[in-house]
C-alpha cells in the first residue's frame, strides 16, 4: 500500500488504511533494502534491530517515532527520505526493568546524524531522564550528515548537553558497534560505561588519513582507535569483546547490577552463598611476606557471592582492580590494589581509574569495599611531570566526597600517602579492618630505618649489621599489626577467613547510613 519512495497511497476505508499502516510498518522493519542489509552482514555486523532484540527482553521493545523522516533539501536529499532517518529509538525491558535505547542504522545514510535523526535521540534521552531509567546507545554511525551542514552539528550539541544532564542521574551505557569519529566520540566519553567490539568498532577524533597528513604517521583504523587500543592503552573503553552477541549479553549483566536511577538502590537478589561462609583459602592466597606477589582477583573471588564479579577496565591500569560484585545478594563496588602488577602501586592511570569508579558507585548508591595492599605511589620523573599529584588527588577527592557506605580492609602493606588516599579512616571510611599481616606505616621499614637511623648506621663499625638491627627495631616498634588498632586507626584486626562475614555484617549495619554534603552548586575536583 505504499509507493517505491515509501509515501503512502490513498486508501478508501478504515480496513484499507489499517492495511496501509501494516505495509508501512513492515517496510520500516525490513529497512532500506536487502542489498543494504547484505552489506552490513558482509562487514560482520548485525542490523540495528537485531542488536536491540539481543539487548532487550524478548518482545518488550516499544519503538518511538519509527515513521520520522527528514525534511532537508539539496544534494539529492529530497529524493531520499527513508523512515526512521537512520536511528531506531524506543524502550523495552532488561531482566524485567525498563531500559531506553537508541541504535544507529548504518544501512541508512551510514548511520550519519542529521537534524531529524538528532531530534529522535534528544527525545528518547529526555524520556529516559524523566522516567528515571537507564539509557543504552548502540553506536554505528559515520558522524554528522555533511549534506545537512551545521544543523547536524547542532544535533550533537543537544546530545552532549543531555549526556551531562543525565550524568549521575541515570546509568548511561555506550556500546560501540561500528565507527565513531570526530565530535561524535565525545558522547560515549560522557557516559558511565563504554563497550567495544574488536575489529568492527573504532573511536577517534581524527582518522588515519588526517593523522598521516599532519604527522606523517602510518596507522590503521584499529591501530588508532580499535577496541584493544581503548581497552588497554587509552582507557576510553571499559570492556572489549570479540563479537556483538557476547558484548550485548554483558551489557545485560551490567544493567542487572545497576539501579534504575540515583534515587534507587541496586537490585538485591537472594544468594545461595551462605553469609557466614568461612574463607580459609585466604590464608594461603596472600603470603605474609610483603615482597611476594599474588593475584588479588583470587581474594575477591573468595569473598564475594559465588566468586562472581564483573571487572571494569580489566586491561587498563592493571595495578588496580575495580569491579562490581554482590555480598549476600547486595551489589557492592570493589576497589583493590593488584600486587601482581607493579607491586600494586598507585600511579597516574590507576588513580584515574579508581577515582572514576568511586564516583560512579557513589552516584548510584553502591557501597564501596576497598582492599589495600599498596606500597605507595609510583616514583619517577615521568609520573611527577605527568601530574601524579593532581591525578592522585582525583582519587582522594572522590573518596572524600563519597557518601555511600565505605569499608576498607588492609591485607598487607599500607604505606605513606597511598594508604591515606585508599579510603583510610582519616578521610571518612565508615569502618576499617586489618588482617594480622598488615603493615601500616609512613614507608617500608628499610627506607624508614635509612632515614631515622642514618647517623647510627653511618657511624657503626658494621653498617649493614646496624641497618638490619634498626630495621628490626623499627618494625617491632611502629609496624606491628596492632599498632594502628591500639591508636584507633583501624576498627579491628580480623581473621582473614572471616572477612566475608565481617563485611556482610558491616554492610547490614550501614544500610541506613545517611550523610549530607555541604550546600554548594558543585565541587571543583582536581583535573
Amino acid at each position: 500500500m505504499s509507493n517505491l519512495e515509501g509515501a503512502p497511497v490513498e486508501a478508501s476505508d478504515v480496513r484499507g488504511r489499517v492495511a496501509e499502516l501494516h505495509a508501512i510498518r513492515e517496510q520500516v522493519r525490513r529497512g532500506p533494502s536487502d542489498r543494504a542489509t547484505e552489506a552490513q552482514k558482509a562487514k560482520g555486523k548485525l542490523t540495528a534491530r537485531e542488536r536491540i532484540d539481543l539487548l532487550l527482553d524478548e518482545g518488550s521493545f516499544n519503538e518511538v517515532e519509527p515513521l520520522r523522516r527528514h525534511r532537508a533539501t539539496g544534494f539529492g536529499l529530497e529524493a531520499k527520505r527513508p523512515y526512521t532517518d537512520g536511528v531506531i529509538t524506543g524502550w523495552g525491558t532488561v531482566h524485567g526493568r525498563t531500559v531506553f535505547v537508541y541504535a544507529h542504522d548504518f544501512r541508512i545514510f551510514g548511520g550519519a546524524l542529521g537534524e531529524a535523526h538528532a531530534t529522535k535521540i534528544h527525545k528518547i534521552m529526555d524520556m529516559a531522564i524523566a522516567a528515571g531509567a537507564p539509557l543504552v546507545s548502540l553506536n554505528d554511525g559515520a558522524g554528522a550528515r555533511i549534506q545537512e551542514g551545521v544543523s547536524a552539528l547542532a544535533g550533537y550539541g543537544g546530545i552532549f548537553q543531555r549526556n551531562t544532564k543525565a550524568s549521575g542521574v541515570i546509568p548511561q551505557i555506550s556500546v560501540m558497534l561500528g565507527p565513531c569519529a570526530g565530535g561524535a566520540a565525545y558522547s560515549p566519553a560522557l557516559t558511565d560505561f563504554v563497550f567495544m567490539v574488536r575489529d568492527t568498532s573504532q573511536m577517534f577524533i581524527t582518522g588515519p588519513d588526517v593523522v598521516r597528513a599532519v604527522t606523517g604517521e602510518e596507522i590503521t583504523q584499529n591501530g588508532l582507535g580499535g577496541a584493544d587500543v581503548h581497552a588497554e592503552t587509552s582507557g576510553v573503553a571499559h570492556f572489549a569483546y570479540d563479537d556483538e552477541e557476547s558484548c550485548l549479553e554483558e551489557v545485560r549483566y551490567l544493567l542487572s547490577l545497576l539501579p534504575q536511577n540515583n534515587r534507587e538502590n541496586p537490585p538485591r537478589v537472594d544468594s545461595a552463598d551462605p553469609a557466614d561462609r568461612v574463607g580459609d583459602a585466604l590464608l594461603d592466597i596472600v603470603p605474609a611476606d610483603g615482597n611476594r606477589p599474588y593475584d588479588m582477583r583470587k581474594v575477591i573471588e573468595e569473598i564475594v557471592d559465588d566468586g562472581d564479579f564483573l571487572e571494569v577496565h580489566e586491561r587498563w591500569a592493571t595495578n588496580i582492580i575495580v569491579a562490581l560484585a554482590r555480598l549476600d545478594g547486595q551489589v557492592v563496588g570493589v576497589i583493590a590494589n593488584q600486587p601482581q602488577y607493579l607491586a600494586g602501586v598507585l600511579d597516574i592511570e590507576a588513580s584515574e581509574k579508581a577515582a572514576r569508579f568511586v564516583q560512579m558507585c557513589d552516584a548510584f548508591n553502591i557501597p564501596i569495599i576497598t582492599l589495600l595492599d599498596v606500597p605507595g605511589f609510583l616514583p619517577g620523573v615521568d609520573q611527577e611531570h605527568g601530574g601524579i599529584i593532581r591525578h592522585g588527588a582525583k582519587l582522594l577527592y572522590a573518596y572524600c566526597n563519597a557518601t555511600v557506605p565505605r569499608i576498607s580492609v588492609i591485607l598487607r602493606k599500607a604505606y605513606g600517602g597511598a594508604y591515606i588516599v585508599m579510603d583510610s579512616q582519616s578521610i571518612g571510611a565508615d569502618l576499617t579492618y586489618a588482617w594480622p599481616t598488615n603493615e601500616i606505616a609512613v614507608m617500608g621499614a628499610e627506607g624508614a630505618a635509612n632515614v631515622v637511623f642514618r647517623r647510627q648506621i653511618a657511624e657503626a663499625d658494621d653498617p649493614d649489621a646496624m641497618r638490619a638491627r634498626m630495621v628490626k627495631e623499627y618494625k617491632a616498634e611502629l609496624m606491628h599489626p596492632y599498632y594502628a588498632a591500639e591508636r584507633g586507626l583501624v576498627d579491628d584486626v580480623i581473621d582473614p577467613a572471616e572477612t566475608r562475614q565481617v563485611l556482610i555484617r558491616s554492610l547490614a549495619m550501614l544500610a541506613t547510613k545517611h550523610a549530607d554534603l555541604p550546600s554548594r552548586k558543585h565541587g571543583n575536583p582536581p583535573q
